[in-house]
Protein backbone atom coordinates (compact mmCIF):
# COMPACT_ATOMS: atom_id res chain seq x y z
CA UNK A 1 0.00 0.00 0.00
CA UNK A 2 2.31 2.76 1.09
CA UNK A 3 5.32 1.86 -2.00
CA UNK A 4 1.83 2.00 -4.42
CA UNK A 5 1.14 5.16 -2.42
CA UNK A 6 4.44 6.75 -3.15
CA UNK A 7 4.26 5.48 -7.48
CA UNK A 8 1.47 7.60 -7.43
CA UNK A 9 3.12 10.58 -5.89
CA UNK A 10 6.20 10.33 -7.47
CA UNK A 11 4.34 10.25 -11.31
CA UNK A 12 2.73 12.92 -10.48
CA UNK A 13 5.66 15.12 -9.33
CA UNK A 14 8.58 13.44 -11.43
CA UNK A 15 6.19 14.19 -14.17
CA UNK A 16 4.51 17.82 -14.75
CA UNK A 17 3.16 17.63 -18.16
CA UNK A 18 2.02 13.95 -17.33
CA UNK A 19 0.41 15.17 -14.20
CA UNK A 20 -1.18 18.33 -16.27
CA UNK A 21 -3.21 15.59 -18.29
CA UNK A 22 -4.31 13.48 -15.94
CA UNK A 23 -7.96 14.46 -15.11
CA UNK A 24 -9.69 15.34 -11.36
CA UNK A 25 -11.51 12.24 -11.72
CA UNK A 26 -7.68 10.12 -12.34
CA UNK A 27 -6.38 11.84 -9.07
CA UNK A 28 -6.58 10.33 -6.50
CA UNK A 29 -8.75 13.23 -3.70
CA UNK A 30 -5.37 13.42 -1.25
CA UNK A 31 -2.79 14.08 -3.98
CA UNK A 32 -5.11 16.25 -5.90
CA UNK A 33 -2.51 19.34 -4.66
CA UNK A 34 0.71 17.66 -4.56
CA UNK A 35 2.80 19.29 -7.38
CA UNK A 36 5.21 21.90 -7.88
CA UNK A 37 3.81 25.16 -9.36
CA UNK A 38 7.01 27.28 -11.07
CA UNK A 39 7.10 30.23 -9.51
CA UNK A 40 10.32 31.62 -11.86
CA UNK A 41 11.67 34.54 -10.64
CA UNK A 42 9.40 34.92 -7.53
CA UNK A 43 11.20 36.10 -4.24
CA UNK A 44 11.54 33.29 -1.14
CA UNK A 45 11.09 35.61 2.51
CA UNK A 46 14.55 36.00 3.58
CA UNK A 47 13.27 37.11 6.76
CA UNK A 48 11.91 33.48 7.89
CA UNK A 49 13.48 31.63 10.87
CA UNK A 50 14.55 28.54 11.12
CA UNK A 51 16.73 26.40 13.49
CA UNK A 52 19.66 24.66 11.84
CA UNK A 53 21.38 21.15 12.75
CA UNK A 54 23.21 22.32 16.05
CA UNK A 55 19.91 23.43 17.40
CA UNK A 56 20.71 27.30 16.67
CA UNK A 57 18.07 29.66 15.34
CA UNK A 58 18.57 31.11 12.34
CA UNK A 59 17.14 33.50 9.20
CA UNK A 60 17.09 32.00 6.08
CA UNK A 61 18.61 35.00 4.61
CA UNK A 62 22.39 34.23 6.19
CA UNK A 63 22.55 31.51 3.90
CA UNK A 64 21.83 34.09 0.63
CA UNK A 65 23.96 36.87 -0.36
CA UNK A 66 26.89 35.91 -2.13
CA UNK A 67 26.34 32.56 -3.68
CA UNK A 68 23.43 30.94 -5.34
CA UNK A 69 21.78 28.27 -3.70
CA UNK A 70 20.08 24.91 -4.15
CA UNK A 71 17.28 24.67 -2.27
CA UNK A 72 15.59 21.02 -1.35
CA UNK A 73 12.32 20.21 0.56
CA UNK A 74 12.24 17.48 2.10
CA UNK A 75 11.68 15.24 5.70
CA UNK A 76 13.99 13.18 7.14
CA UNK A 77 12.24 10.43 8.25
CA UNK A 78 10.75 10.09 5.07
CA UNK A 79 10.92 5.94 4.22
CA UNK A 80 11.26 6.59 0.32
CA UNK A 81 11.04 9.62 -2.03
CA UNK A 82 13.01 12.29 0.10
CA UNK A 83 16.14 10.02 -0.22
CA UNK A 84 15.76 9.86 -3.57
CA UNK A 85 15.74 13.11 -4.03
CA UNK A 86 18.93 13.86 -1.79
CA UNK A 87 20.84 10.80 -3.59
CA UNK A 88 20.04 12.36 -6.54
CA UNK A 89 21.28 15.56 -5.36
CA UNK A 90 24.36 14.30 -3.73
CA UNK A 91 24.80 12.21 -7.23
CA UNK A 92 25.47 15.68 -8.97
CA UNK A 93 27.44 17.31 -6.44
CA UNK A 94 29.68 14.06 -6.42
CA UNK A 95 30.14 14.89 -10.24
CA UNK A 96 30.28 18.78 -10.55
CA UNK A 97 33.80 20.68 -10.25
CA UNK A 98 32.02 23.02 -8.28
CA UNK A 99 32.24 22.61 -4.27
CA UNK A 100 28.99 22.80 -2.43
CA UNK A 101 30.10 25.68 0.53
CA UNK A 102 32.51 27.30 -2.30
CA UNK A 103 30.69 27.73 -5.29
CA UNK A 104 27.38 27.52 -4.19
CA UNK A 105 25.16 27.06 -0.87
CA UNK A 106 22.69 24.04 -0.26
CA UNK A 107 19.89 24.71 1.86
CA UNK A 108 17.51 21.51 2.47
CA UNK A 109 14.86 22.19 5.01
CA UNK A 110 11.70 19.78 6.46
CA UNK A 111 8.73 20.76 6.10
CA UNK A 112 7.30 18.59 8.55
CA UNK A 113 7.20 20.85 11.61
CA UNK A 114 7.84 18.00 14.19
CA UNK A 115 10.95 16.73 13.02
CA UNK A 116 13.95 17.97 15.39
CA UNK A 117 17.35 19.36 14.75
CA UNK A 118 19.22 16.29 16.08
CA UNK A 119 17.52 14.29 12.58
CA UNK A 120 18.84 17.11 10.88
CA UNK A 121 21.92 16.84 12.07
CA UNK A 122 22.20 12.79 11.66
CA UNK A 123 20.91 13.50 8.38
CA UNK A 124 24.07 16.32 7.64
CA UNK A 125 26.47 13.51 8.79
CA UNK A 126 25.32 11.19 6.41
CA UNK A 127 25.01 12.88 3.31
CA UNK A 128 28.59 15.30 4.20
CA UNK A 129 30.45 12.10 5.09
CA UNK A 130 29.36 10.31 1.21
CA UNK A 131 29.91 14.05 -0.44
CA UNK A 132 33.77 14.17 1.18
CA UNK A 133 34.57 17.71 0.53
CA UNK A 134 35.26 19.66 3.43
CA UNK A 135 33.69 22.96 2.61
CA UNK A 136 30.40 21.23 2.60
CA UNK A 137 30.39 21.48 6.07
CA UNK A 138 29.94 25.18 5.94
CA UNK A 139 28.12 24.96 2.77
CA UNK A 140 24.99 22.51 3.03
CA UNK A 141 22.73 23.37 5.94
CA UNK A 142 19.66 20.87 7.26
CA UNK A 143 16.85 22.93 8.87
CA UNK A 144 13.75 22.29 10.42
CA UNK A 145 10.99 24.95 11.69
CA UNK A 146 7.59 25.85 12.22
CA UNK A 147 4.74 25.05 10.73
CA UNK A 148 3.94 29.14 9.39
CA UNK A 149 7.64 29.95 8.77
CA UNK A 150 7.56 26.38 6.28
CA UNK A 151 4.31 27.08 4.36
CA UNK A 152 6.05 30.78 3.62
CA UNK A 153 8.81 29.21 2.07
CA UNK A 154 7.10 26.48 0.82
CA UNK A 155 4.42 28.48 -0.69
CA UNK A 156 7.14 31.20 -2.15
CA UNK A 157 8.44 28.35 -4.40
CA UNK A 158 5.24 26.62 -5.30
CA UNK A 159 5.88 23.44 -3.41
CA UNK A 160 2.58 21.95 -2.30
CA UNK A 161 2.40 19.03 -0.10
CA UNK A 162 -0.34 17.18 2.26
CA UNK A 163 0.02 14.98 5.17
CA UNK A 164 -2.08 11.39 4.31
CA UNK A 165 -3.46 9.72 7.26
CA UNK A 166 -3.68 6.22 6.20
CA UNK A 167 -0.18 6.16 5.57
CA UNK A 168 1.19 8.68 8.17
CA UNK A 169 2.97 10.13 6.07
CA UNK A 170 3.45 13.00 3.27
CA UNK A 171 2.75 13.21 -0.20
CA UNK A 172 4.76 15.76 -1.59
CA UNK A 173 6.52 16.79 -5.04
CA UNK A 174 9.84 15.51 -6.19
CA UNK A 175 12.14 18.47 -7.67
CA UNK A 176 14.41 20.96 -6.14
CA UNK A 177 15.27 24.43 -6.96
CA UNK A 178 17.96 27.10 -7.70
CA UNK A 179 17.70 30.28 -6.56
CA UNK A 180 19.86 33.77 -7.31
CA UNK A 181 22.24 35.15 -4.42
CA UNK A 182 19.24 37.49 -3.67
CA UNK A 183 16.45 34.97 -3.07
CA UNK A 184 15.16 34.55 -6.24
CA UNK A 185 13.74 31.34 -8.02
CA UNK A 186 16.06 30.69 -10.65
CA UNK A 187 15.13 27.14 -11.78
CA UNK A 188 13.62 23.56 -11.15
CA UNK A 189 14.94 20.66 -11.71
CA UNK A 190 12.40 18.14 -11.66
CA UNK A 191 12.20 14.20 -10.58
CA UNK A 192 15.14 12.10 -8.27
CA UNK A 193 18.01 12.21 -10.65
CA UNK A 194 19.76 15.96 -11.70
CA UNK A 195 22.05 16.26 -14.45
CA UNK A 196 25.22 17.48 -13.50
CA UNK A 197 25.30 19.31 -16.61
CA UNK A 198 22.17 20.92 -16.02
CA UNK A 199 22.60 21.02 -12.03
CA UNK A 200 26.07 23.28 -13.39
CA UNK A 201 24.52 25.45 -16.14
CA UNK A 202 21.70 26.19 -13.71
CA UNK A 203 24.45 27.61 -10.92
CA UNK A 204 26.06 29.60 -13.58
CA UNK A 205 22.79 31.09 -14.61
CA UNK A 206 21.83 32.17 -11.48
CA UNK A 207 25.35 33.16 -10.30
CA UNK A 208 24.78 35.75 -13.31
CA UNK A 209 27.69 34.12 -14.72
CA UNK A 210 30.05 34.84 -11.92
CA UNK A 211 31.20 31.66 -11.46
CA UNK A 212 32.11 29.23 -14.03
CA UNK A 213 35.03 29.31 -17.23
CA UNK A 214 34.59 30.29 -20.78
CA UNK A 215 33.53 26.97 -22.01
CA UNK A 216 30.42 27.19 -19.68
CA UNK A 217 29.48 30.22 -21.80
CA UNK A 218 29.83 28.44 -25.07
CA UNK A 219 27.36 25.79 -23.42
CA UNK A 220 24.84 27.84 -22.47
CA UNK A 221 24.99 29.79 -26.00
CA UNK A 222 24.10 26.26 -27.69
CA UNK A 223 21.71 24.89 -24.97
CA UNK A 224 18.58 26.46 -23.49
CA UNK A 225 16.71 26.01 -20.22
CA UNK A 226 13.46 24.46 -20.72
CA UNK A 227 10.76 25.62 -17.96
CA UNK A 228 8.29 22.58 -18.82
CA UNK A 229 10.44 19.41 -18.61
CA UNK A 230 13.06 21.67 -16.26
CA UNK A 231 15.74 20.23 -18.27
CA UNK A 232 18.16 22.41 -20.62
CA UNK A 233 17.87 21.59 -24.41
CA UNK A 234 20.23 21.83 -27.52
CA UNK A 235 19.13 25.50 -28.88
CA UNK A 236 20.24 24.18 -32.87
CA UNK A 237 19.86 27.81 -34.62
CA UNK A 238 22.70 28.47 -32.12
CA UNK A 239 25.04 25.37 -32.60
CA UNK A 240 24.44 25.38 -36.17
CA UNK A 241 25.54 29.27 -35.82
CA UNK A 242 28.61 28.63 -33.84
CA UNK A 243 29.42 26.03 -36.34
CA UNK A 244 29.24 28.19 -39.19
CA UNK A 245 32.03 30.39 -37.30
CA UNK A 246 33.87 27.70 -36.31
CA UNK A 247 34.24 26.53 -40.53
CA UNK A 248 34.76 30.52 -41.48
CA UNK A 249 37.49 30.86 -38.65
CA UNK A 250 39.01 27.36 -39.67
CA UNK A 251 39.32 28.03 -43.43
CA UNK A 252 40.31 31.53 -42.70
CA UNK A 253 43.13 30.28 -40.79
CA UNK A 254 43.49 27.98 -43.69
CA UNK A 255 43.77 30.30 -46.27
CA UNK A 256 46.17 32.88 -44.31
CA UNK A 257 48.61 29.78 -43.50
CA UNK A 258 48.45 28.90 -47.06
CA UNK A 259 49.72 32.74 -48.13
CA UNK A 260 52.04 32.95 -45.34
CA UNK A 261 53.99 29.62 -46.94
CA UNK A 262 53.85 31.27 -50.66
CA UNK A 263 55.08 34.58 -49.72
CA UNK A 264 57.83 32.87 -47.39
CA UNK A 265 58.44 30.12 -50.96
CA UNK A 266 58.81 33.06 -52.66
CA UNK A 267 61.31 35.26 -50.77
CA UNK A 268 63.41 32.62 -50.48
CA UNK A 269 63.30 31.63 -53.89
CA UNK A 270 63.82 35.51 -54.30
CA UNK A 271 67.04 35.01 -51.91
CA UNK A 272 68.73 32.04 -53.76
CA UNK A 273 68.17 33.76 -57.30
CA UNK A 274 70.36 36.67 -56.16
CA UNK A 275 72.92 34.89 -54.51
Amino acid sequence: MIIAFFVIVLLLAGAPAYAQGLTAAQVPSNLSEVRIDQKLDSQVPLDLQFTDETGKVVRLGDFFGRKPVVLSLVYYECPMLCTLILNGMLGSFKALSFDVGEEFEVVTVSFNPKETPSLASAKKKQYLGRYNRPEAEKGWHFLTGKEDQIARLADAVGFRYTYDPKTEQYAHASGIMVLTPKGHVARYFYGIEYAPRDMRLGLIEASANKIGSPVDQILLYCFHYDPLTGKYGMVIRNVLRLAGLATVLLLGGFITLMLARDRAKKKLESQMKTV
